[in-house]
């Protein structure tokens, strides 16, 4: 029941973009009951009604994960089979699907019944969850993501990338204060970015390398097996780390984190400076790089390579822009 709806534009002469809504930092405090988030205006009333069916659910919260889902489209459709706003399975609908506008019909594809359906299905979860120590609503997401025998065999979020990505990215969304909270990074504080990741060309890869101080020996391993111990140099979030922290913005480490740090670019508006993310969702973020204008950017790619210049469809999965926001590195 999971799935990431989202726009692809054009960027520059040579690149296709995938723009999704980007979140910010993630904090620890509980998820507010208010609805705070912009959601279009025909599922307010919807998600501020369902947003308080247990507990462990708030509208934000569900507002979120609608955002994270479908991006609040009735009829997206996943690759694996995941429908409507809601991002339900056939068989999880076919158990947790209600009439939630009482017209005699379960439609998945109708958001007053799947909204609410989503709230309750939440619901279910927390209370599967309910005796495991630590934050129920994280708890819940991760059950969400990974199941909840998992989340009961690890005594909380397991140790799955995905699941802790997915658990800190709704979060964050979540959590972000009404009116936008920080403010992003300037013109200049881009350049000077742009100015020290270009200072930083063929400096070697270094799986877990880099810092705000500038290129350090890395870590072991690599999901290929590649270890950055004996390597002084950069992976690619240790080099937009230092980048930025050379114009006095303080980025979390890692790809993913720094995508919840960003705030989202519309189509027109990228610039030098901005920050491109490859991924299949907003949990699965797995590369950042510098934009720098024309269809280029600055990155660190791989074990094996240097920090280059590089086509922003070096991959394939070229999900988000996003423009870094200060944060103050709180985690899940």
């Amino acid at each position: 029941m999971r799935a990431s709806a989202a726009v692809t534009i054009g960027v520059g002469a040579t690149a296709a973009v995938v723009v999704a809504a980007l979140v910010q930092t993630a904090g620890d405090d509980p998820i507010g009951t208010a609805l705070s988030m912009s959601v279009p205006a025909e599922y307010k009333r919807l998600i501020e009604d369902a947003g308080n069916t247990c507990p462990e659910v708030s509208p934000n919260l569900l507002a979120a994960l609608l955002t994270q889902e479908s991006g609040f489209n009735p009829k997206a459709q996943s690759p694996v089979g995941a429908q409507g706003i809601a991002q339900f399975m056939p068989s999880t609908w076919e158990s947790h699907g209600i009439d939630g506008n009482g017209d005699g019909k379960r439609d998945v594809s109708d958001p007053e019944d799947a909204i609410p359906s989503s709230a309750k299905y939440l619901c279910t979860i927390a209370e599967d969850v309910k005796d495991v120590p630590g934050n129920k609503q994280h708890n819940m997401l991760a059950a969400y993501n990974a199941g909840s025998g998992a989340v009961r065999k690890y005594g909380g979020i397991p140790p799955y990338k995905e699941t802790q990505n997915y658990v800190r990215s709704i979060t964050a969304l979540a959590n972000k204060p009404s009116g936008g909270g920080g403010k992003p990074a300037t013109t200049e504080q881009a350049a000077t970015a742009v100015s020290a990741a270009k200072e930083m060309i063929g400096t070697p890869y270094s799986w877990g390398g880099g810092n705000a101080s500038g290129p350090s020996t890395g870590t072991c391993c690599s999901p290929r097996g590649r270890s950055g111990a004996p390597i002084s140099g950069f992976d690619c979030s240790g080099l937009t780390l230092y980048a930025y922290a050379k114009a006095g913005i303080n980025l979390p480490r890692t790809a993913a984190q720094q995508y919840a740090a960003s705030k989202p670019v519309k189509p027109g508006d990228v610039r030098a400076g901005d920050l491109v993310f490859y991924g299949t969702s907003a949990s699965s973020i797995h590369h950042v790089g510098i934009y720098i204008g024309g269809g280029w950017m600055i990155d660190a790619p791989r074990p094996g390579t240097k920090v280059r210049y590089s086509p922003l469809d070096t991959m394939t999965d070229l999900f988000a822009v996003g423009r870094p926001v200060p944060t103050n590195n709180k985690e899940i």
